[in-house]
């Protein structure tokens, strides 16, 4: 089965505050569960940056509920492509806290490759490696 993935900023409303968050995190996880659709979710109190994979259907429908959401607005497609492997697979969704200037950093690496790039490379990281990073200290 050919695995996609998706990345994607947006703005999050102002009045959606830390419950709104929580709920919409708890509804994602199930949605994703059932998609099998795995991501990551960056949130720095203004702004999301959204890391999601899975089987083609199943990413299809979860991006459609995404577009649509009424939690935010602005998204801004960052990558659309085929992905060998699954590279945040440890959650159906999870959401970290980010300082904004590392949510920006994210967004504004190279998104012209979803897959990490081979060790050695000397060139800045690229948003999945950004990503990596930042999941890292969750991972325990």
């Amino acid at each position: 089965m050919a695995l996609q993935a998706i990345a994607y900023a947006s703005e999050a409303v102002p009045d959606l505050g830390t419950d709104g968050l929580e709920r919409m995190v708890q509804r994602s996880i199930t949605h994703n569960q059932l998609a099998g659709v795995t991501g990551l979710l960056l949130f720095d109190g203004r702004r999301f940056l959204q890391y999601i994979e899975g089987p083609d259907d199943g990413l299809a429908v979860i991006y459609s509920r995404i577009v649509y959401s009424r939690l935010h607005t602005d998204v801004i497609e960052l990558a659309r492509g085929s992905v060998s492997q699954r590279r945040m697979p440890y959650w159906s969704m999870r959401w970290i806290p980010v300082e904004d200037t590392q949510l920006k950093e994210a967004a504004f690496s190279d998104w012209t490759n979803l897959t990490r790039r081979k060790a050695g490379s000397r060139t800045s990281p690229n948003g999945v490696e950004r990503l990596a990073s930042l999941a890292a200290p969750y991972l325990v």
